[in-house]
């Protein structure tokens, strides 16, 4: 009896000595991250992502903000006819004769001294490992941590590393990329949309590589195929073989050649969005090799162009992100009532995919925030709460996005519920800590992050 009264004494030490073990920094964070994946296992098996659709309420009131818009313009312009002639300021057409180079571009181009860096022993480090390649290719001497610890900063424990910390946060955007480039070291860079392999060659043959996002496919465990974001970057081409050369950070690896029109499938579900890094000495250089795309109303214009062309002839999921970029496209233009019908067409086309062995891209809105935009500068504040709430709630295993945390944040502002909105926009910051537009909203409405 009494030998048994002592092993009893002995649980509850084991149990003091195993959380106090659970407490030590390294193991609590192995511990959590395990924790995490169960989490998550558990949650995707009774809710599976690709499942949950986001259906827009408001695009009778859009309707009728259109109306009143088109009314407001017929008006103006009538009553303006009878006073002076009108000036309009007109973006380039995209479909004309581009600037005529004097020099053929070469049949291949497969640029030297490229500096192959791959995302492994880290999570989520496609962002940081390709701009590290971009910047290197020009003699930078930081590495993939450097970029991460101001791109990717993660949560704000200070009881985690900062690698542990950037666990939450599942995508750089390609702003992010470009501000770090441009804030925090001594060289340039800019984004674009509607690139297309002509734009790559010539880039190339003028001697400056590009970062491409793009879409990815890759098995799950259940054998079903999941589309995730992903950049690439752009280093060579070969028309012999219709093939561009890319450096892959995940599974293709350094020097991976890719068929033109594969590529441009996999390009379009992020509206052919492509980034250039340079030297600051060389931006008349970039400038006039990218002709009419240093222009970025005319990029969006001619990627506005691509995506009515595409979804006169493609279907299902690629039907899909010609809608979603066509969307993306006018919200660059700041065309956002538009925009905001086209992403609702989208996510109509969305709602009808999952059915064969492709899985629903359920993850668009880690990558993508232009629904976000068209839906709150359309006054829809309800369509961008609810598409936060299907994004954070249904699509990941913890609300974690601050892109998305943010803009329920702004939108519940809207609506009058300032006490949620304050507390979504502190979540933001607290896993950006250098989420900008957040800490600028924050000091808006006179609070603290």
């Amino acid at each position: 009896m009494f030998k048994n009264f002592n092993r009893i004494w002995l649980i509850p030490i084991a149990l003091a000595l195993v959380v106090g073990i659970y407490f030590i920094p390294p193991v609590r964070v192995r511990a959590d991250r395990r924790i995490n994946d169960l989490r998550a296992q558990v949650k995707t098996l009774f809710n599976p992502p690709d499942k949950a659709v986001f259906v827009p309420v408001q695009q009778a009131e859009q309707s009728a903000i259109a109306t009143i818009v088109k009314s407001t313009m017929q008006a103006s312009l009538a009553q303006t006819q009878t006073a002076q002639p009108i000036v309009v300021s007109t973006v380039s057409d995209p479909t004309a004769t581009p600037t005529i180079v004097s020099t053929p571009l070469p049949a291949s181009v497969n640029l030297p001294g490229v500096k192959y860096v791959d995302q492994r022993e880290r999570w989520n480090y496609c962002a940081p490992a390709n701009l590290t390649m971009a910047l290197s290719f020009w003699g930078w001497k930081g590495n993939r941590d450097d970029i991460a610890k101001v791109v990717k900063p993660g949560e704000n424990d200070p009881s985690k590393n900062f690698i542990d910390r950037g666990f939450t946060d599942k995508n750089v955007m390609p702003y992010e990329l470009v501000d770090y480039v441009n804030d925090d070291t001594n060289y340039k860079a800019l984004y674009r949309y509607g690139g297309d392999i002509q734009m790559i060659k010539s880039m190339l043959a003028a001697g400056f590589p590009i970062v491409a996002e793009k879409g990815y496919y890759e098995a799950d465990y259940k054998g079903k195929v999941a589309w995730l974001g992903h950049y690439q970057f752009v280093t060579g081409y070969d028309d012999t073989t219709q093939e561009v050369i890319v450096q892959d950070t995940w599974n293709d690896g350094p020097n991976f050649h890719i068929k033109y029109d594969k590529f441009m499938e996999g390009w379009r579900s992020f509206d052919f969005l492509f980034l250039v890094v340079y030297p600051a000495d060389r931006e008349t250089d970039v400038m006039n090799t990218l002709a009419s795309y240093a222009d970025p109303n005319w990029a969006a214009q001619k990627a506005l162009d691509m995506a009515d062309n595409d979804i006169q002839t493609l279907t299902g999921i690629d039907l899909f992100f010609a809608w979603f970029a066509k969307g993306t496209s006018h919200v660059a233009l700041q065309q956002y009532v538009d925009a905001a019908s086209a992403y609702d067409q989208a996510f109509s086309i969305y709602a009808s995919l999952g059915n064969d062995n492709n899985e629903r891209p359920y993850r668009i809105m880690w990558y993508e925030t232009g629904p976000y935009f068209a839906y709150y500068y359309s006054n829809r504040y309800q369509d961008v709460i609810n598409l936060a709430n299907t994004t954070l709630n249904d699509t990941v295993s913890a609300p974690t996005l601050e892109e998305s945390l943010y803009w329920r944040g702004v939108a519940e502002y809207a609506i009058g519920d300032t006490a949620d909105a304050i507390k979504d926009v502190r979540k933001a910051v607290y896993y950006n800590q250098n989420m900008k537009a957040a800490i600028a909203k924050l000091q808006e409405w006179g609070v603290s992050p």
